[in-house]
């Protein structure tokens, strides 16, 4: 029991706060017409964050933190991805009666990609906290641990998906959308501007 509650709290306590990947799932549900045509970003999302897990577990965190090159490289990919979404999600309108230019399938994959494995933070988070979390299971222990970060990471995407697609049925007229975009637009290129800074300091 021990090894479910501890990686179901330390999943949701990674997960929750307001980031890129969270941002960017919650606006392909509330823009996509059908709730079905966000699930591209929302299953990336989430095998993504599965396959962090599973490095963290595996311990993989050790060459990420030590490389330098594989941290500089990560985060110069990951300041030009970002950049390049927060255009495209500024440029994105809402139309009238709630429909919206939702990104395709390849966007949306591309996206849930780059938030998720582009972002030096994350990755650092998720496989330093976890992965060393982990060191403290073996067996069967270990494989709850692991299990339970991934669900909460799918449940949690899933969850994110679903507000945004209620969202956009309150948001009859597409104005609080069109507010919603441009804010996430604004938080993706700050997030960039904080790897440059990182990046050069």
């Amino acid at each position: 029991m021990e090894p479910f509650i501890h990686g179901f709290l330390l999943a949701f306590g990674l997960i929750l706060p307001l980031g890129v990947q969270n941002v960017f799932v919650f606006s392909q549900g509330a823009q996509q017409t059908r709730l079905v045509r966000a699930l591209p970003a929302t299953i990336m999302a989430s095998l993504s964050d599965t396959f962090l897990i599973l490095l963290a577990v595996l311990g993989i965190s050790v060459i990420v933190s030590e490389v330098e090159q594989l941290k500089m490289l990560l985060m110069s990919a990951g300041v030009l991805f970002l950049l390049y979404m927060s255009f495209t999600m500024w440029k994105a309108k809402p139309e009238l009666h709630g429909n919206t230019e939702g990104l395709s399938i390849k966007k949306q994959i591309i996206f849930a990609l780059s938030v998720s494995l582009l972002n030096p933070h994350a990755i650092l988070d998720t496989i330093g906290v976890i992965g060393t979390s982990a060191l403290s299971y073996a067996g069967t222990e270990k494989v709850i641990f692991t299990a339970t970060c991934i669900f909460v990471s799918w449940c949690w995407f899933i969850g994110l998906t679903l507000a945004g697609s209620i969202f956009k049925r309150l948001d009859g007229s597409g104005k609080m959308l069109g507010i919603i975009n441009k804010c996430s637009a604004i938080f993706i290129f700050l997030t960039a501007c904080w790897l440059i800074r990182d990046l050069v300091s």
